[in-house]
């Protein structure tokens, strides 16, 4: 892999099921592209998903950010929207504020944030009530 950045945008919607799976399809298509081995377009992969439905289920919208660099990989969201009251409770394998539409197609089992966690090898999570969430998630590539 070049050592040239690589920084990809890309915007998510609010309650659109349709296109959700897209951005991390894309981010997928892209390092695998870039010749990333398998284990790590795996786990950015994973991280890629559950943050992107965590942004159609919870927020307002926003936007999840790509960037890869000589030696790491970092994904960020932005999300506009209620923001996470209790981040301890939201980082609990099982717990979940998913509305019954989510639900009932199989979404919101509240694995989202320990996924994305449990993946990267750095994790941040801020967010305030009102005021929406940003996530960010390292991978190292060395």
């Amino acid at each position: 892999m070049s050592a040239s950045a690589l920084d990809k945008h890309y915007p998510i919607q609010h309650g659109d099921y349709t296109r959700a799976g897209e951005a991390s399809a894309d981010i997928k298509r892209t390092l695998r592209q870039l010749g990333v081995s398998a284990d790590m377009m795996r786990r950015v992969s994973v991280a890629a998903y559950e943050a992107e439905m965590n942004m159609v289920i919870h927020s307002l919208g926003g936007e999840m950010c790509l960037q890869v660099e000589a030696d790491h990989i970092r994904l960020t969201t932005q999300d506009v929207g209620p923001g996470i009251a209790d981040i301890d409770s939201a980082m609990r394998e099982g717990f979940s504020t998913a509305n019954e539409e989510a639900q009932s197609m199989g979404f919101g089992a509240g694995m989202g944030l320990p996924n994305i966690k449990r993946n990267a090898d750095a994790f941040d999570i801020q967010s305030q009530p009102g005021q929406g969430t940003r996530i960010e998630a390292v991978f190292y590539l060395s």
